[in-house]
């Protein structure tokens, strides 16, 4: 087996089939498998994945294990010389793994690596390479100030040597992973990517970030800025210092400021309802038939079975629904970072689904348009 990936689900069971939809195109030359572990979501997110993508392995979690315990659980089980770790909203590029699995084996001494990555409007994603978080710069990022927290070293669509990676995907081999025993259990959501990556450099290996390679990454989806967030992600960053700096100084720094912000913190989240009525759309397919029932959810729709738009006409539409039985994820994702400049709404209708899906900022939890077939 050449490669296992594993996609850590909860509670988003459509922009799971999504990344499915784009991760089984991506292992059509590669012998592979694909294993969705839940962490107790309590919805049909592993009926729909075993419906439409019947070979994945599924594991059922009891309750919410966290980030760290769930991918450790998953890893034990896999086959593959290499690992893919795969948030559940994102969507790849049919030539993301062959050609990471190039790199990997001709470029020596590589920890793991990551690629370039985007929102649902386009928009790069600085996390996707950062550097290692002094305790300075932790602080700094915590109060608002400006620091060096991500690396700004090379650009974006660049490939280059960095230091921290998101966990959201990251690609290595598997005895890698098994050398630094997995992710620390510890940090049961956020950090523990950070951690990783670190671990990884403390072996003498070094991480990559592969910006010719994009994936989309909807942020919001699964987690909302709330008194449970800052307690969490602020919570593992001190759990990092305490692990590998043991300064009482530092440490009692940002645990003030990590009082502040959960103090002023919102306790729910202000959550943004996303509609696409009122809104002009252009959908791109071949089947105008099985997009019909939209027609209800917006003012106007327009379809074109082509994707070479002239983009003097894009101003005329606010939000733009991709058909991957028309298009490959490829050229959509080429796409949006095309237009990202024109403040476009994008929704992705997988092969596999009879729905869209999109998010169009990382402070709401997206938009799913079911067809009525």
């Amino acid at each position: 087996m050449k490669l296992s990936i594993v996609i850590l689900n909860y509670k988003v069971p459509y922009y799971l089939l999504l990344c499915l939809d784009s991760v089984y195109e991506a292992i059509k030359e590669i012998k592979a498998e694909v294993i969705v572990i839940d962490n107790n979501s309590q919805d049909h997110s592993l009926t729909l994945a075993k419906q439409h993508f019947p070979e994945t392995i599924c594991i059922a979690n009891s309750k919410n294990l966290g980030f760290s315990k769930a991918y450790n659980q998953a890893v034990k089980n896999t086959k593959g010389k290499y690992l893919c770790i795969l948030n559940p909203d994102t969507v790849v590029t049919e030539n993301c793994f062959k050609e990471l699995i190039h790199f990997k084996e001709n470029t020596p001494n590589i920890g793991a690596i990551g690629t370039r990555l985007i929102d649902g409007k386009g928009k790069f994603l600085p996390e996707s390479k950062r550097q290692v978080p002094t305790p300075i710069v932790a602080l700094s990022k915590l109060l608002g100030l400006k620091s060096n927290y991500y690396d700004t070293s090379f650009k974006p669509n660049q490939n280059g040597v960095t230091s921290i990676l998101v966990g959201a995907f990251m690609f290595l081999e598997k005895e890698h992973y098994q050398a630094i025993k997995g992710f620390d259990e510890r940090y049961f959501m956020y950090g523990e990517d950070i951690d990783f990556s670190y671990q990884l450099l403390q072996k003498g290996l070094k991480n990559y970030y592969y910006g010719k390679l994009s994936s989309i990454h909807f942020k919001g989806e699964s987690t909302q800025k709330n008194k449970t967030y800052y307690k969490r992600f602020y919570g593992a960053m001190l759990l990092f210092y305490k692990k590998y700096y043991s300064n009482p100084v530092i440490n009692l720094s940002l645990i003030l400021a990590l009082k502040l912000l959960i103090s002023i913190a919102p306790r729910q989240p202000k959550a943004q309802k996303l509609s696409s009525k009122k809104q002009k759309a252009l959908i791109i397919t071949k089947q105008v038939s099985e997009f019909n029932s939209l027609k209800k959810s917006f003012e106007n729709i327009t379809f074109s079975d082509t994707i070479a738009i002239n983009k003097d006409l894009l101003t005329e539409y606010k939000t733009i629904i991709f058909d991957a039985s028309a298009l490959s994820y490829q050229s959509i994702i080429e796409k949006i970072l095309s237009w990202q400049d024109y403040n476009l709404n994008y929704r992705i209708k997988p092969k596999q689904g009879e729905f869209c899906v999109g998010s169009d900022s990382n402070e709401s939890q997206g938009e799913v348009l079911h067809l009525d077939l």
